[in-house]
């Protein structure tokens, strides 16, 4: 007899099941956070690289569901399946948080093991995705369909709890936390290899409550044999005989009615899944595009700062308000408007919302890019002047002025200038005029760079001094600090925990990134002296070349802004988060009661896979779009949108036409016998099973 818990009708053994899926996700989500600035700042991969590789191991991960269905529905069965294919899981965290130890090899040692360790992980969490989710639902007999529909939105909640606790923590561990004088990739991926360790053991402990249904037989080669024979059938004999009312109907000569029913059931859902990726290409950007956008954001919330990666967290915790909501109150509020709330309608708004949410992101998108530079393309550099001579300047180019005015003492020199340069590197004779005097300089341009030409005074009227500069604004939208040292002596300045060196007379000094915040006491330490600066406030995403001077005997610090700060704040993706959060809750948890129930008893692990394997070719369509569309990026957020309410409208269509299958009315039916009886086939009971007579 099952344990149930005190006073209900749910298994105790869904306890245990529901707290392995929150370890699972803790630490599936945990490592996922973190994954595509480990990819930026550790292994030093670009922004379309790292989105890629990101999206192709989320790919992978709901690619191998269909490894696991048939594991689980053919040999080992769910419970055997989950515990293997944990074991799986857990080795490849393991290697992951190792590769991440920075005296562990070399750089391709980290890529080879991080590589190793994503693709056991994504065996491992695909291989049990179909597999625990569907064994929750066989903890409960057919007479409690309530409660095993309220099950599962627990168990989203489990998923969401685990999601949101790790995409808060395992941030914190990785930037705030310091290991080897960095980042501490290597905890932030440890954490969640402990939580997998601990979900596996959980499992295993609830092993004597568990009720388990036996595999059933390789049932998806016996489906394809089925459809294969059916095809074949119909092909060699439909000249001769008369057409049957569906074309798996010529399966009949070989295979049984129940299972050319059941295949029935399963195809028709499997076509009804076909415009779903969509949606999935969107949600999934949430960890890649999304955190991107992130980045180049002001995260200050005035005592305290939130992390890119961790604006994620949000979707997680609107989940755990949004799924009591809907069940509690909107659903019920509209079913008294006499709406009749169907699965596959609360899907098809679910869609309408994550386009709205991209529609969102693209607004965002259209503002945040305000503050980023773009790089000179080829041919061309981008410049700026800094005069640090005390009178006005002018510049004269041998072909054109692009600074026809002339340029005051130390004026902020505003933005880039695109100069051409008609060859990969080309060398300029400038000309520089200050109170009738003329200076000449010489200077040397490389395309695709970004420079700043600093004029300052000597013994012989004006100099040039050209330094490189840094415009890319920080992976984790840090500031970017650099010193110019117009003093006689060096300067060592400490800034956070950064010290700068510069050189005397001009000196620049390298560029890094310090945590964003005030600096109102700088110590500066000098050959002669020790004093302390004032710079300020040194925002997100901003590079700054601070300068050094000496006024009236005082030493002082001068400070330009080459690339200006992020000026839209991070809040602003709350909207967004919002709309993918409430698609979300119509579209998954709709989808994942859905497949289950249209599923026969003996295929439900099969539809759940095939339900995942949507997620799978989302993430396709992303890498098609993103890496092959080379759109800017709120163009590539509007095309998804349209997309989507394209596919949105096609889906409508085609549940429209769809019929709900009725499991139990087919188990009956097959019991009575009919398996053996043409006859008793009729059309009328084929629609009490939801099944119309063409596909």
């Amino acid at each position: 007899m099952t344990k149930k818990l005190c006073g209900t009708n749910y298994p105790l053994s869904i306890c245990f099941i529901v707290v392995n899926e929150f370890c699972e996700r803790f630490s599936y989500y945990g490592m996922k956070a973190v994954l595509t600035l480990y990819f930026l700042t550790y292994l030093r991969w670009d922004h379309d690289l790292s989105t890629a590789v990101y999206h192709a191991f989320s790919s992978l991960c709901y690619f191998t569901p269909v490894l696991g269905a048939i594991i689980a529905d053919s040999w080992l069965g769910k419970f055997k399946t989950i515990v293997y294919l944990s074991m799986i899981y857990v080795l490849g965290h393991v290697i992951k948080s190792v590769g991440a130890i920075p005296t562990v090899g070399s750089n391709s040692t980290h890529i080879s093991m991080s590589m190793i360790g994503l693709i056991l992980i994504a065996f491992g969490t695909g291989g049990i995705k179909p597999c625990v989710a569907a064994f929750g639902g066989d903890q409960f007999h057919d007479k409690h369909a309530t409660e095993r529909m309220k099950f599962f939105s627990i168990f989203y909640m489990a998923i969401n709890a685990g999601s949101f606790l790790s995409t808060i923590i395992t941030p914190i561990l990785r930037g705030d936390v310091q290991c080897f004088g960095d980042d501490c990739y290597a905890l932030a991926f440890g954490v969640p290899a402990v939580l997998m360790m601990v979900a596996l053991v959980v499992f295993v402990l609830g092993s004597r409550l568990y009720r388990r249904n036996p595999p059933q037989g390789n049932i998806l080669m016996e489906v394809c044999n089925c459809i294969g024979f059916a095809i074949k059938n119909r092909w060699r004999r439909s000249k001769y005989e008369s057409s049957r009312g569906h074309w798996l109907d010529w399966a009949e000569d070989k295979y049984s009615k129940r299972l050319i029913m059941e295949i029935k059931m399963v195809l028709r859902v499997l076509v009804l899944y076909i415009p779903l990726p969509m949606f999935w290409a969107l949600f999934d950007q949430q960890g890649s595009r999304w955190t991107l956008q992130a980045t180049r954001m002001n995260m200050s919330f005035g005592a305290f700062s939130i992390k890119p990666d961790q604006m994620q967290t949000l979707n997680a915790m609107l989940i755990l308000v949004f799924v009591p909501l809907f069940d509690l109150l909107i659903y019920p509020l509209v079913s008294l408007c006499r709406i009749n709330v169907t699965p596959l309608r609360k899907m098809a708004t679910g869609m309408i919302f994550a386009a709205l949410a991209f529609g969102a992101a693209t607004l965002v998108e259209i503002h945040v890019v305000k503050t980023v530079v773009t790089p000179a393309p080829a041919g061309k550099c981008l410049l700026q002047v800094f005069n640090l001579s005390p009178q006005d300047a002018s510049l004269q180019f041998p072909e054109g002025n692009p600074f026809p005015e002339p340029l005051p003492y130390l004026q902020d020199p505003g933005e880039y200038l695109t100069l051409p340069l008609g060859a990969p590197s080309t060398n300029v004779s400038l000309e520089v005029l200050s109170e009738g005097a003329v200076s000449h300089c010489n200077v040397t341009f490389d395309q695709q760079e970004a420079y700043s030409l600093i004029l300052h005074p000597s013994d012989n009227g004006i100099r040039c001094k050209l330094v490189k500069d840094h415009i890319k604004k920080n992976d984790e939208g840090a500031p970017v600090l650099r010193f110019l040292n117009t003093l006689s002596e060096a300067a060592n300045v400490t800034v956070g925990d950064k010290t700068f060196q510069t050189d005397a007379d001009y000196g620049v000094s390298a560029n890094k990134t310090i945590q964003q915040g005030e600096y109102s006491k700088v110590s500066c330490s000098l050959k002669s002296k020790t004093l302390d600066l004032d710079l300020g406030l040194l925002d997100f995403g901003a590079s700054y070349t601070v300068i050094l001077l000496e006024v009236s005997g005082q030493i002082t610090a001068h400070k330009m802004e080459d690339v200006h700060a992020n000026n839209v704040h991070i809040a602003w993706q709350i909207p967004q988060y919002v709309l993918i959060t409430m698609g979300e809750v119509m579209f998954s948890i709709t989808g994942l009661e859905f497949s289950y129930s249209q599923a026969p008893a003996n295929m439900k692990s099969v539809l759940q896979a095939g339900w995942l394997l949507t997620v799978a070719f989302g993430n396709v369509i992303v890498l098609i779009v993103a890496e092959g569309a080379g759109l800017e990026q709120w163009k590539e957020f509007l095309l998804f949108a349209i997309l989507l309410l394209a596919v949105c409208t096609a889906f409508s269509v085609m549940a429209h036409l769809y019929t709900y299958v009725n499991v139990q009315q087919l188990d009956k039916t097959c019991a009575s016998g009919h398996d053996d009886d043409d006859s008793d086939n009729t059309l009328d009971e084929k629609k009490d099973l939801g099944m119309s007579t063409k596909f």
